[in-house]
């Protein structure tokens, strides 16, 4: 995977019901899935057409236990993940799961930043394929962080992926909403959290057709809407989801 540090590659929903899930994100997204063939452990892969985007797994054994809800978790491709872990670690942020291999696949860490948003470092064994287009239907085309604090946070990410910063639009009272880049292209936003936002944490918007029809068919399948449909500057239309296991997940489309 040469040429990709600080770019998000993969996204996995850790969740209560696999195959409910699969269901629904299946319809509201038109995502395909299919078992890994991973043997000792179930997992579904996503994919958009002939492209895999996406996993799926049940959340590990004690989770709920300990408030953890089902939720999205975001990959970002490193040089050197070991490397990059202890970076992290030394700039303020905490290694969950200390770098670990998945045979065949890559080596991987589960991180949180200095605020406590969850991520994911990954370095693949071989040559990643070729990537959908970052606007594609069914690709995930927007990372968005509710920040513990953007004047802090920012340089954290930015020393740690080498992302840069794009537009920086002023929210009023909510404050900076900052746009990144990775290679010079935008691929997200970040701004410091409201306060009734218990914690920070990193949101994944779903590229979809038309928004409206994805709605209906996310209520139908029993999810929530958390966050009204709102334009955002460059004419794309947005909402923000709760998915009936109770994983928080977002959709984009070029129209309504």
């Amino acid at each position: 995977m040469t040429g990709q540090h600080g770019k998000f590659v993969w996204y996995e929903l850790m969740t209560t019901d696999t195959k409910a899930a699969q269901t629904f994100y299946e319809s509201v997204v038109g995502w395909s899935g299919s078992d890994a063939g991973m043997p000792g452990i179930e997992y579904t892969l996503f994919s958009a057409g002939d492209r895999q985007v996406a996993g799926l797994m049940t959340m590990p054994e004690g989770a709920l236990e300990m408030k953890i809800p089902p939720a999205w978790l975001g990959y970002v491709a490193v040089d050197d993940v070991d490397a990059t872990a202890a970076k992290l670690a030394a700039d303020g942020g905490n290694v969950h799961r200390a770098p670990d291999d998945i045979p065949g696949v890559g080596r991987f860490a589960i991180v949180t930043d200095p605020h406590g948003a969850v991520f994911a470092l990954f370095k693949g064994t071989s040559e990643a394929p070729a990537a959908l287009e970052q606007m594609a239907p069914g690709n995930v085309g927007w990372h968005e962080l509710m920040a513990g604090d953007l004047e802090t946070a920012f340089p954290f990410y930015s020393s740690l992926f080498g992302w840069t910063k794009d537009q920086a639009m002023d929210m009023g009272d909510m404050g900076t909403y900052q746009i990144f880049a990775w290679n010079g292209t935008p691929i997200g936003g970040m701004m410091t959290k409201p306060k009734e936002v218990p914690s920070p944490y990193w949101l994944y918007y779903f590229n979809v057709e038309a928004l409206d029809a994805a709605i209906e068919r996310a209520k139908a399948g029993g999810g929530k809407i958390v966050l009204e449909p709102m334009e955002v500057p460059g004419g794309a239309w947005i909402v923000q989801c709760i998915d009936p296991q109770g994983a928080l997940f977002a959709l984009v489309a070029p129209r309504r």
